[in-house]
């Protein structure tokens, strides 16, 4: 699962690919801030569409936590 710093330190359920946060006490390593470009540069191709999506649907703001409410929605927006 491809995500982004704000999920750092939260376990998943499938194959991790979360980018590294650097904290106060310590930098990242050249080789932490490599692969945090690998998996924004994967993320990205993703990214665009979505916001095109969100766009011409009318669809900004998430009020519901749940991924699958989220993706229910979501169809229910673009279908309406």
């Amino acid at each position: 699962m491809y995500r982004n710093k704000g999920y750092f330190g939260v376990k998943t359920k499938g194959y991790d690919a979360t980018m590294t946060k650097a904290l106060r006490c310590f930098k990242l390593s050249i080789w932490s801030v490599m692969r945090n470009r690998r998996i924004s540069r994967k993320r990205a191709l993703v990214e665009y569409p979505f916001a095109i999506i969100k766009r011409v649907f009318h669809f900004s703001h998430n009020l519901v936590t749940l991924s699958r409410r989220v993706k229910v929605k979501f169809m229910f927006s673009c279908f309406a």
